[in-house]
C-alpha cells in the first residue's frame, strides 16, 4: 500500500506540514503574548507616571502655598529683621498663619521657624526655646550643615504636646528670609500618610503593586503595604522623580496577568487546530491532482519495457524503477560526455604539440578544421607563434598560490588571452606548453607589418591588464610570421629564442626576427680568458677589475647570449673568484661560501634584466672587494680613507650620501669618519663631496642638452633650486649662465 508514489507523496508532506503547523501555533501564542506584555507594561507606565506627577504636583503644590505666605506677609521679615527685641506682634501674626496653613493643607503635619540669632522657634502655638524643643536634634543637624536646603528623606516626627506615638514625615528645609536668607530656617513636616492615601487610591490592589523607594534604595512605602505582591509580582517599570530623589517601580500580578494569556492562548489554539483541519483536507485533494503526472510517465516506463519488472504479487516500488532509470540514463549520457570531452581535448593537444615541433603534419588542414578553433585555415595561410612566460614563477606564482589556485590563475590568463585576442580582431589559440609557459597560435589575414603591430598591441594589453588585475607579471616574444601550417614550428623556434634571451631583452614583449631560431655556439674559451683577467684584477687590489667586469656583460649582450649562458658564467665566475681569494680569511669565505653564494645565485634568477643582473652582482663583488682589500692590506686608517674616497667617487650622485652612511657603510662613528677625512686630504668630507657633483655637472652642462632639474638628479640633489644655489656658490654664477658662456666662448673659437 505504502509502496506507491500516490502514497509516498501524500505521507511525505504531514512531517513538513505538522512541524509548519507547530511553529505558526507556538510562534502565534508568543506574538500574542509579548502584545499583551508590551500593552501592559505601556499601560503600568502610564499609570505609574500619572500618579508620580501627582504626588510630585501635591508637594510642589504644598510648598509654594507655604513659601508663597512667607514671601507676602510682612511678619515673617518684622521677625527676622529685629535686631534687639521680639516684636509680640510679628509673633503673634506669624503664629497666626502657620495656624492657618496647617488647617488649610490636609497634608501638613507640622511648620516652625528656626531663628538662628536669638536660638528661638516659633511653632504654630508660638516662641520656644531652642533648648528641649521637639525637633532639636534635627536642628542641630541645619546648624552643622550636614542638611542641605530641600527636601530631606522621609523621618520619624514626635510632637510631645499633641502625640504620643511618632510619625512619619516629609520635611523640607528653606533659608529665611527668603529666598536665600542665612538668618534662619523655615522647616515644613508633610504627613506620609496622606502622600499614602494618594498612592492608595491610585493603585489597584487586585492587578497591580506600586514600591516607593527613598535615594538610599530603601522603601519609602509599598502600595496598600502589599509586600506579597511586590514580591511575587512583575516589575514592569521604574520611573524616577526628582525632586524627592524617589524611585517609583511599578509592575503587574502574577497571577493575573498569566490567566489573561491564557485565555487568549486558548483562542490562538483553537483557531490553530481549525487550520489544521482544513489544511489536512486540501493537502488530499492537491496530492491526488499533482500524482496524475507521475501515473503518465509510469505507464510509459512501464510499457517500453525500460527495466524488468518485478512479477510479484505485489505493487512495483515506483519510486526504484523511476530511480534506476533515470541513473542509468544519466550515467550513460555522463560518460559519453566526459569521454567526448577528454578525447576533443586530447586531439587538441596533440595537434597543437604538432604543429609546434612535428615537422611531418599528415592531413593537418582538416585537423585544424575539426579540432583548432581557428576558422579558414589553408595551406596557404599565414601563422604568428606567441609566447608567454610567467615572470618569477617559482618565487610570486607558487609560493604565493595554493595548487588549486594556481589552476583557476591559468584558467583565467586563457580565458584573457581568448577574450584580448577577440577585442583585437584575431583569431588565436592559446594552450599550456609547460607550467609556467603558454603559446598563442595566430591567424594572420592581412599584411605582416600590420598584423605583427596588431599581435604587438594585443600582447602589450594582455601584459598591462593581467598585471594590474592578477597582479602576475608577464613576458611575451612574438615570432615572425610563416606561410602554411608546416612552417608554424619556424615561428615557434624564433619565439622560442626571444624568451631565452629575456635579460638581453629590455622589454616584456619582443619581436623575433627571421633566422633567430639558431643560436650561436658559446665561446667558452673567450669568457673564461675574460673571468680569469677579472679574477686576477681583483685579487691584485686593482679598482680595474670594476672595467673587466663591464667588458664582461658587454661581451654578453654583443654576442647576444641566452640568459642561462649568462648564469652559468657567472657562477663559474663566482667559483673561481672563490678559489682564488676566499682562503686569505674566515670573513672571505663566509662571504663566497657556497650558502651566500646560492643567495645571490638565487637573486640573479629572479632578475628580469641584464642591468638588474648586473646591479646585484657588482653590490655583491663590491662588499666582497672591500673586505678582500681590508685583509689583504694593512687596516690602517690610510686604507680605510682610500677606500671611502673610492665609495664616495662612485656613489657621489647617491643624493642619500652623508657622513652617517658613510659611518653605517664602514662600521665606524661619523665623527672619526670627518676626522680621517680632514686629516687625510686635508678638506672636508662635504666639500670634497660638492667638488666631485660640481665637476659632474660641469661636464653635463656642456656635453649634454638636459634640464637643470635632471641634472640636478644625476649628480645627487633633489630639485633644481638647491643645485644652483650651490653651483653659484662654487662657480660664481648660475649653472644657466655657466652653460651660455662656455659655449658661447666655444662658438667664438671656432
Amino acid at each position: 500500500m505504502f509502496r506507491t508514489w500516490y502514497h509516498r507523496l501524500l505521507l511525505s508532506y504531514f512531517p513538513i506540514f505538522l512541524l509548519t503547523v507547530t511553529i505558526l501555533i507556538f510562534a502565534s501564542f508568543v506574538f500574542i503574548n509579548d502584545i499583551s506584555r508590551s500593552e501592559t507594561k505601556k499601560a503600568d507606565r502610564i499609570s505609574a507616571s500619572y500618579l508620580m506627577d501627582n504626588v510630585d504636583r501635591t508637594i510642589k503644590e504644598i510648598e509654594l502655598s507655604v513659601l508663597e505666605a512667607a514671601d507676602h506677609s510682612d511678619a515673617y521679615k518684622l521677625y527676622f529683621n529685629n535686631q534687639n527685641e521680639m516684636d509680640p506682634v510679628a509673633i503673634y501674626a506669624v503664629a497666626q498663619n502657620l495656624r492657618s496653613l496647617i488647617r488649610e493643607s490636609p497634608y501638613i503635619h507640622s511648620i516652625y521657624l528656626y531663628d538662628k540669632k536669638n536660638e528661638s522657634v516659633l511653632t504654630e502655638t508660638g516662641l520656644k526655646d531652642l533648648s528641649g524643643f521637639v525637633d532639636e536634634g534635627w536642628i542641630g543637624r541645619i546648624n552643622s550643615g550636614s542638611l542641605p536646603a530641600g527636601w530631606q528623606p522621609v523621618r520619624e516626627y514626635k510632637d510631645q504636646f499633641i502625640e504620643r506615638t511618632s510619625v512619619r514625615v516629609l520635611t523640607i528645609n528653606k533659608g529665611m528670609p527668603l529666598p536665600f536668607g542665612s538668618e534662619g530656617v523655615l522647616v515644613i513636616n508633610i504627613k506620609m500618610s496622606g502622600i499614602e492615601q494618594i498612592v492608595d487610591s491610585m493603585v489597584n490592589e487586585q492587578l497591580s503593586f506600586l514600591t516607593l523607594l527613598g535615594s538610599d534604595g530603601q522603601v519609602v512605602y509599598q502600595a496598600h503595604s502589599d509586600r506579597v505582591g511586590a514580591k511575587n509580582g512583575k516589575q514592569l517599570n521604574t520611573l524616577y522623580l526628582e525632586r524627592l530623589g524617589w524611585t517609583f517601580s511599578s509592575g503587574i500580578k502574577t497571577g493575573n496577568l498569566f490567566s489573561w494569556v491564557s485565555v487568549i492562548s486558548y483562542l490562538w489554539v483553537a483557531i490553530a487546530l481549525g487550520t489544521v483541519v482544513c489544511a489536512i483536507l486540501y493537502l488530499v485533494y492537491v496530492t491526488r491532482r499533482n500524482y496524475k503526472p507521475i501515473q503518465v510517465i509510469m505507464n510509459r516506463i512501464e510499457g517500453h519495457q525500460i527495466r524488468t519488472m518485478d512479477q510479484s504479487t505485489d505493487k512495483s516500488d515506483e519510486m526504484m524503477l523511476i530511480d534506476g532509470v533515470l541513473e542509468d540514463l544519466i550515467n550513460h549520457m555522463t560518460d559519453y560526455d566526459k569521454k567526448s570531452r577528454e578525447n576533443l581535448l586530447l586531439q587538441r593537444s596533440k595537434l597543437f604539440t604538432d604543429l609546434l615541433h612535428s615537422d611531418r603534419l599528415d592531413n593537418v588542414v582538416q585537423r585544424m578544421e575539426e579540432l583548432s578553433p581557428l576558422s579558414g585555415a589553408h595551406s596557404t595561410s599565414r601563422f604568428t607563434v606567441v609566447l608567454s612566460e610567467i615572470n618569477r614563477y617559482e618565487k610570486v606564482f607558487q609560493d604565493r598560490y595554493t595548487r588549486g589556485d594556481q589552476n583557476t590563475l591559468k584558467f583565467a590568463l586563457m580565458n584573457v588571452f581568448q577574450e584580448l585576442a577577440r577585442s583585437a580582431e584575431l583569431q588565436g589559440w592559446a594552450e599550456w606548453i609547460g607550467t609556467d609557459r603558454a603559446a598563442i597560435l595566430f591567424l594572420t589575414t592581412g599584411s605582416d607589418e600590420e598584423m605583427t603591430e596588431k599581435i604587438r598591441i594585443f600582447a602589450e594589453d594582455c601584459r598591462s591588464w593581467v598585471e594590474q588585475n592578477l597582479r602576475i607579471s608577464l613576458s611575451f616574444g612574438i615570432g615572425p610570421p610563416t606561410v602554411g601550417p608546416g612552417t608554424i614550428r619556424n615561428s615557434y623556434a624564433a619565439a622560442e629564442n626571444v624568451m631565452q634571451h629575456k635579460l638581453l631583452m629590455g622589454e616584456d614583449v619582443a619581436l623575433a626576427e627571421c633566422g633567430e631560431a639558431r643560436q650561436p655556439l658559446l665561446e667558452t674559451y673567450k669568457y673564461l680568458q675574460m673571468i680569469a683577467e677579472f679574477v686576477k684584477q681583483f685579487r691584485m687590489s686593482s679598482g680595474q677589475w670594476r672595467e673587466r667586469l663591464d667588458g664582461i656583460f658587454d661581451a654578453f649582450e654583443q654576442d647576444y647570449l641566452p640568459d642561462d649562458d649568462i648564469r652559468s658564467l657567472i657562477q663559474a665566475m663566482l667559483q673561481m673568484l672563490s678559489r682564488e681569494v676566499a682562503l686569505m680569511s674566515e670573513q672571505l669565505q663566509d662571504e663566497l661560501s657556497t650558502e651566500n653564494t646560492s643567495i645571490r645565485l638565487k637573486l640573479l634568477e629572479e632578475a628580469e634584466s641584464i642591468d638588474e643582473v648586473k646591479g646585484i652582482l657588482f653590490e655583491y663583488l663590491t662588499d666582497v672587494f672591500r673586505t678582500y682589500v681590508a685583509v689583504s692590506e694593512t687596516k690602517s686608517y690610510r686604507a680605510m680613507v682610500t677606500e671611502m674616497k673610492n665609495y664616495i667617487e662612485e656613489n657621489f650622485a647617491n643624493p642619500d650620501l652623508s657622513l652617517k652612511h658613510l659611518s653605517d657603510r664602514f662600521q665606524v662613528s661619523g665623527k672619526y669618519a670627518s676626522y680621517l677625512f680632514k686629516t687625510e686630504f686635508k678638506m672636508k668630507f662635504v666639500d670634497f663631496l660638492t667638488e666631485l657633483r660640481m665637476k659632474e655637472a660641469e661636464k653635463l652642462l656642456l656635453e649634454t642638452e638636459y634640464s637643470q632639474q635632471d641634472i640636478a638628479l644625476l649628480v645627487g640633489y633633489a630639485n633644481s633650486i638647491t643645485f644652483g644655489r650651490v653651483f653659484k656658490r662654487i662657480a660664481g654664477i648660475t649653472p644657466g649662465d655657466y652653460r651660455s658662456l662656455k659655449r658661447g666662448r666655444g662658438a667664438s673659437r671656432i
